[in-house]
């Protein structure tokens, strides 16, 4: 019987990893689509309230705003949800001008940015392997990078800041590991409303209903596909559910080739499967090193 509830666990979270991903990459075919017509600003202003209205009876279950903002080192929240700032405005931005694959396949490689400055800035011991697992994969970046007719363009090297942008933000996530999860959300989404209110002086495209409709959609999709990857994470071991984390590539494929008439480039997959597999590898490595530490 215990082996047969694991089994259920196991599959379960995998179903709501998969879940998660397919509502991220919904979210971001979405974010491409309506970014074409309206401001960045205006994207991070109505996705964050519509987060926020999905997220008030978690917050208030979890005992008020006021409670769930409170912290003890303010200074590293404000540093990381500016962060969290930059990268999503990188993200729908650069998403404008390049193909919704390119811009997935560079965040893919955040794991390995994440690998390489844990060292400096967390003093972690990466080892041999880890090391030849982030070159391998930053050579992935560069096939990515370098082939493409847009090689090095600005979208191009955006997306990539976003992604070294979202490695800092892991980081810093582990150094508030005993934060409460709703409170990094709470701040987050705090953050990128008064972000894109700011904006609206300068910049703001008059939306429809139907518009209000799809910008909100925005954020009850991304509050959804967390949810849906926090509870696989409670209902199966990271090791066996983060592996389908990878599963955006393919959505961003599909999607991009259905709505936008992107055709994958051969040498983009090339370079997208190699910093793939040096995350998995990496991966692996944490997993092996994770169960050499754990007592018998």
């Amino acid at each position: 019987m215990p082996a047969t509830l694991r089994l259920d666990g196991t599959a379960g979270g995998i179903l709501l990893m998969l879940a998660g991903m397919l509502l991220f990459s919904l979210n971001d075919t979405l974010g491409k689509w309506l970014v074409a017509g309206f401001t960045v600003g205006q994207i991070l202003l109505l996705r964050s309230v519509a987060a926020l209205i999905a997220l008030s009876p978690l917050i208030v279950r979890s005992g008020g705003f006021v409670r769930t903002l409170k912290v003890e080192r303010p200074w590293l929240h404000v540093l990381r949800v500016a962060l969290v700032v930059i990268e999503v405005a990188c993200f729908y931005w650069s998403v404008r001008y390049l193909p919704l694959a390119d811009a997935v396949a560079y965040y893919m490689a955040s794991p390995l940015f994440v690998a390489a400055l844990s060292a400096p800035l967390l003093g972690e011991r990466l080892g041999r392997a880890r090391w030849i697992a982030v070159v391998v994969g930053f050579i992935g970046v560069l096939i990515i990078l370098r082939p493409s007719s847009q090689a090095f363009s600005l979208p191009a090297l955006v997306a990539l800041a976003g992604s070294i942008t979202f490695a800092f933000i892991m980081l810093l996530t582990r150094r508030l590991r005993t934060t409460n999860g709703m409170t990094l959300i709470l701040w987050q989404t705090l953050a990128t409303l008064l972000a894109g209110a700011a904006t609206v002086p300068f910049a703001w495209v008059k939306p429809s209903f139907i518009d209000v409709l799809l910008l909100g959609s925005l954020g009850f999709a991304s509050t959804l596909a967390h949810m849906c990857v926090n509870r696989s994470l409670k209902l199966a071991p990271a090791a066996v559910v983060v592996p389908f984390q990878y599963s955006l590539l393919l959505w961003g494929i599909v999607f991009g080739w259905m709505i936008f008439g992107d055709n994958p480039d051969p040498v983009m997959l090339a370079g997208a499967g190699v910093v793939c597999l040096s995350g998995l590898y990496l991966l692996r490595l944490e997993r092996q090193q994770a169960n050499a530490a754990s007592p018998p």
